[in-house]
């Protein structure tokens, strides 16, 4: 992936208008995690330490697009990177105040979605995006898969349009993964809808070595392979899809391991009593909410001989006692493992932070949408749009 990249670019005296991704969870106009700010934060650094003025972008959760609105401001998002920076940041609320920025300034323009034509990719609107500075800066790679006016328009206006280092650093671990990994290969696709990520399965198995499955969508496989699901979450319409990747597997001689013990409760519910038992035994009005430790014990041994891992999605209702105990084990065997070990998708990050174990793993992605869909071996509209300006 051939690409400007923005720790080579001289930027004394210039202003750097960079796309970051922060869209950061909120309750009560507080941020209740600043995990991407922490990982935006590098690149605004670099780019004052080379002189530049710096101009971040960013959207905020679903606003009515073209309509300011208070609980989507940008503004507590201003107040908490100047914390974090050391050095006021301005929010500007229109593109003139934006463009009052002086080198060794920070100014945050508004919500990208307070904007008509965001979504759309409107190129007047990427056009004054790019006109804001002298560089653009791509580097949220957690909105790289979508064509929009601040991702993909406007590195394509732009005087020089480069990669920052988080977009960088996001797509030098996927090559690893991607182009020529070492193997074996191993991918564990977690997650509640086989629906959602029916073609990354299918795509998959002609990348990795060994493909694992988790969460609701083994609940679909497990009901095409004819074990009884109870009350599980699982998709009927797609049990001829599933039976149709099991067989393509098998063909390749590369077969899917299935949950062989589950635990199953009345509900997914805190304080349900938890009961562990064989697939075939899972009972018509019990519900399949994590694996057991005998398909923990089955996983373990593949990941064991794996020298690349890639974890998308968790393998159980994780965030519910007592439904977590799998996807905990995976991230302890995952942080024990020799391989190299890419985790990403919002759920699978949060697990493994949650279980301290984030600074065990190879790399942590950004990125959900995005991770799937260049796992999946689309070319993403910002990373096409870098490497024709390059």
């Amino acid at each position: 992936m051939a690409m400007k990249d923005m720790a080579s670019l001289d930027l004394k005296g210039k202003i750097a208008v960079i796309r970051q991704d922060l869209n950061v969870p909120m309750k009560d106009g507080r941020i209740t995690n600043d995990k991407r700010m922490r990982a935006a934060l590098p690149t605004i650094k670099l780019a004052l330490q080379k002189g530049a003025g710096v101009i971040v972008l960013s959207h905020l959760g679903r606003p009515t697009e073209g309509e300011f609105c208070e609980q989507f401001s940008l503004k507590p998002v201003a107040v908490h990177m100047s914390e974090m920076l050391g050095q006021p940041v301005t929010l500007a609320r229109d593109f003139d105040e934006a463009k009052k920025v002086r080198p060794g300034e920070v100014y945050l323009l508004e919500n990208v979605r307070f904007f008509k034509g965001e979504k759309k990719n409107d190129p007047e609107l990427a056009a004054r995006y790019a006109a804001l500075g002298d560089v653009y800066v791509m580097d949220a790679f957690g909105t790289a898969h979508r064509a929009q006016a601040s991702t993909e328009g406007a590195i394509r206006k732009a005087k020089v349009a480069c990669a920052g280092p988080l977009m960088k650093g996001e797509l030098d671990a996927f090559a690893k993964v991607l182009d020529n990994p070492k193997r074996p290969l191993v991918a564990i696709i977690g997650g509640s809808k086989v629906s959602t990520k029916l073609g990354l399965l299918d795509n998959l198995l002609g990348r990795v070595d060994r493909l694992i499955i988790g969460g609701g969508i083994a609940n679909t496989f497990l009901a095409a392979t004819g074990h009884p699901v109870g009350k599980s979450l699982y998709e009927p319409d797609l049990i001829d899809a599933s039976k149709e990747i099991l067989a393509k597997a098998e063909k390749l001689g590369k077969p899917i391991p299935l949950p062989v013990d589950v635990v199953t409760a009345p509900e997914l519910a805190p304080g349900q009593k938890a009961v562990t038992c064989g697939v075939d035994e899972v009972a018509s009005d019990q519900m399949i909410l994590d694996i057991g430790p005998k398909t923990v014990a089955l996983y373990e041994e593949i990941l064991n001989k794996a020298a690349t891992i890639v974890w998308n999605g968790p393998v159980g209702a994780f965030e519910i006692d007592p439904f977590g105990a799998g996807t905990r084990a995976l991230a302890e065997a995952l942080a024990k493992c020799e391989g190299f070990v890419v985790v990403g998708g919002g759920d699978s990050v949060s697990a493994v932070e949650s279980y301290g174990l984030a600074d065990k793993m190879g790399y942590i992605s950004t990125g959900g949408g995005a991770f799937l869909e260049l796992f999946e071996g689309k070319k993403l509209p910002a990373v096409a749009a870098l490497e024709d300006r390059a």
